[in-house]
């Protein structure tokens, strides 16, 4: 188990769920407020965990992935997306399951989604893999997974202040 390949899988699931939801006819709002709603869950817990779990970490032993200059700059782009990501996903639970309204703010969570999950995927998994043992990275990756299915449900969604949290990453997190 590798916290990495975690996250990866979490980001192909994640992939499915919007893709899925765009494929599925308006008038069928059972289905998608049940999709939605796993996919919100999926997102919150997804991006508290990596908060926990690995950003921390990165911080420590990264030196900049792709076309990041450093740990900090891969760390707190994320942070910031994470905060985007939950409040364009919070946005969606403003609108009726199904309307023109909904599937524009599902659309706008997707965007801010994949934009961070490219980044992610080209800079802090890289340069986490490069700098840190399977070793650890299979002890993450057992907290990361415990958290989240303890957490399947969701987390509370609270934006996080970017140089707080690179500052003192665990000062940030409250208790869930």
């Amino acid at each position: 188990m590798d916290v990495t390949q975690i996250i990866l899988h979490d980001h192909a699931e994640q992939r499915r769920l919007f893709s899925a939801i765009s494929e599925i006819d308006p008038k069928e709002t059972k289905a998608l407020a049940a999709i939605w709603n796993r996919l919100k869950n999926l997102l919150d817990s997804h991006a508290e965990a990596e908060e926990r779990f690995f950003y921390p970490d990165l911080l420590k032993v990264g030196t900049g992935g792709g076309d990041a200059d450093d740990a900090e700059e891969e760390t707190r782009d994320a942070i910031d997306d994470h905060n985007d990501i939950r409040d364009t996903g919070e946005a969606v639970q403003k609108h009726k399951v199904g309307s023109p309204d909904w599937f524009e703010a599902v659309s706008a969570c997707e965007v801010a989604n994949s934009d961070h999950m490219g980044e992610e995927e080209r800079q802090g998994l890289v340069d986490f893999r490069k700098h840190t043992s399977l070793e650890d990275r299979h002890k993450l990756g057992v907290q990361f997974l415990a958290f989240q299915c303890a957490h399947m449900v969701g987390v509370p969604v609270e934006d996080k202040d970017v140089d707080a949290y690179i500052d003192d990453p665990a000062q940030t997190l409250g208790d869930v």
